[in-house]
């Protein structure tokens, strides 16, 4: 299938590791130029095919030092993957026990991150009928007690994509939506990050728990997602074939949601 990205410029966010690099990895397979953002890139980023910046895109500064050295180094905007998130600051807590410190920082990097970057890469996207792809959660659609700060930022993630497709779908931009399950990356995998937080609060060692995840979490497919599986819908969407899909949220989860 040919996927005529291969002319493409694309900028993705956290893209050093998880989700951004098998997407950096993917995009570059198909011959697409790559401006990848992370707070700290990586060599793994770099042998992956993209320009790296290195911002903290839970500013506004670090989002304008991002899409004007797209602008700059490769002359525009054709894709725009949103991805970036505050998985690694997740906290298993309540509402009661996110401040507005906390929930500020969440919301700054899940949410305001990728309304600076569609904002500031629009004229190019407009210009050239691109596309953008939002990286949310199903936690957006399963509403929990915890991590609360991180279901509500990305509800309203889902929420701005729907939006960004119906005021520029006229323009030629498409807006997409993709909303993993459980991937293992470094969130999960690593047992500093939330997954060994949960593992502890559920009294097991975070390799068994990574091995009993699939059944706790009623996963149909019995197996967690790769980030490589998220990373080839993504660039499904971004590519032409799939010119006529926008507005449209894409759940990746193995069956986790039940619900229609």
């Amino acid at each position: 299938m040919d996927l005529n990205l291969d002319s493409k410029v694309a900028v993705v966010t956290g893209a050093s590791r998880g989700i951004g690099l098998a997407t950096v990895e993917a995009l570059a397979a198909e011959g697409v130029r790559i401006v990848g953002a992370a707070r700290r890139t990586t060599p793994d980023l770099e042998a992956a095919g993209a320009i790296p910046v290195a911002a903290d895109l839970g500013t506004a500064e670090g989002v304008d030092t991002l899409i004007k050295t797209a602008l700059a180094e490769l002359g525009g905007i054709d894709l725009l993957v949103n991805n970036v998130g505050a998985g690694d600051a997740v906290q298993p807590g309540g509402f009661l026990e996110v401040d507005d410190t906390t929930l500020q920082k969440v919301l700054d990097l899940n949410l305001f991150s990728a309304i600076r970057a569609t904002r500031l890469a629009l004229p190019s996207l407009i210009e050239r009928r691109g596309a953008i792809v939002n990286v949310s959660s199903i936690n957006s659609k399963l509403p929990a007690a915890a991590p609360v700060a991180y279901s509500v930022s990305k509800a309203a993630l889902t929420a701005l994509g729907k939006s960004l497709a119906e005021e520029f779908g006229a323009q030629g931009v498409r807006v997409n939506t993709v909303s993993p399950g459980t991937v293992l990356t470094g969130i999960w995998g690593d047992a500093d990050n939330f997954g060994g937080k949960i593992a502890a609060l559920a009294g097991v060692e975070h390799a068994e728990f990574l091995r009993q995840i699939p059944e706790r979490f009623g996963i149909t497919t019995g197996r967690i997602t790769e980030p490589r599986e998220v990373a080839a819908l993504i660039v499904f969407l971004l590519s032409d074939v799939a010119a006529n899909i926008t507005g449209a949220d894409f759940v990746i989860d193995g069956g986790m949601v039940k619900a229609l």
